[in-house]
């Protein structure tokens, strides 16, 4: 067995193929990769689980690491924070990054920290000039420290800013455009808040700006009756819903970015993870023939 941090020939395993298809890697599922290793593209890990060293968690990622490209996805950087960077938090990821040279390192439009005090959530920030300003400076900041680009995820919001004064995606391609960086499109997220804010997913997907999106997120979401009606919830927890398939369908007309299959509550078994990459491979080979007809 590999020792945790051990000097891992990454060569001919760190980057990421178009139209790839990956999965989430998970707790329950750790055990079972190493020893099967399942034919799937490509891993997505969360950054802030592989922190420690040496680790349980870290001995299964220099197996891993060998077999498959990775991708490092953040939660806590807090990028829409005016708290100051979180020094410790960017060494810690440095230092992973260093060792494992990810294919794509990606973190959230979003903030979830206010005076040094962390919330269990991933926060919404208004589209206004101001937190533009914010959010890039912030952005600039870490991709200098890390030496690499990162990639911008769009969030899923359930409130609309009344003081917001561009569309989420004028929002999203000036931070590319400012920062250089790229774009990490969470279809999920943009079916959910079409439905709840009564969005347009498709001029979404229009508007865009497609060749900076690098990575397509795809997940479940869970249907919540209220008083006054429904709303859907981002809960990664179910199959990709239909409305998401044809959101994807469309949107692989233009991009040809890796894509992958997030579940992250109700966690199932590998296999059914395994099927639903299957899926959204025939869902991109419909595509292909599409085309070529």
């Amino acid at each position: 067995m590999l020792q945790a941090n051990a000097n891992i020939d990454l060569s001919d395993s760190r980057s990421i193929a178009e139209h790839a298809i990956g999965i989430g890697l998970r707790s329950p599922h750790h055990q079972q990769i190493v020893e099967q290793r399942p034919q799937i593209d490509w891993l997505e890990v969360h950054s802030e689980n592989f922190f420690t060293e040496p680790s349980a968690q870290r001995r299964v990622l220099d197996q891993l690491a060998v077999h498959y490209p990775l991708s490092f996805h953040g939660i806590g950087l807090s990028l829409g924070s005016t708290d100051p960077l979180n020094k410790k938090h960017l060494q810690q990821m440095k230092a992973l990054i260093d060792c494992y040279q990810p294919a794509l390192i990606s973190e959230h439009l979003s903030w979830s920290s206010n005076n040094s005090r962390y919330f269990n959530d991933l926060l919404p920030v208004p589209y206004t000039q101001e937190s533009l300003d914010i959010f890039c400076d912030r952005l600039n900041q870490v991709q200098d420290f890390l030496g690499r680009a990162l990639l911008v995820e769009n969030p899923t919001t359930y409130l609309a800013f009344s003081d917001s004064s561009m569309h989420e995606w004028e929002f999203l391609n000036e931070i590319q455009r400012r920062c250089q960086c790229g774009l990490l499109l969470d279809l999920n997220n943009i079916y959910v808040n079409s439905i709840n804010l009564g969005l347009d997913a498709k001029e979404y997907l229009q508007q865009i700006e497609v060749d900076a999106v690098q990575e397509i997120h795809l997940a479940g979401f869970t249907r919540r009756q209220l008083e006054n009606g429904q709303i859907l919830i981002d809960t990664h927890g179910s199959r990709v819903s239909e409305p998401v398939w044809q959101l994807f369908r469309d949107f692989r007309r233009s991009c040809n970015a890796p894509a992958l299959i997030e579940w992250d509550t109700d966690i199932p078994a590998l296999e059914e993870l395994l099927s639903q990459a299957e899926l959204a491979k025939q869902q991109q080979a419909v595509v292909s023939k599409e085309q070529i007809g």
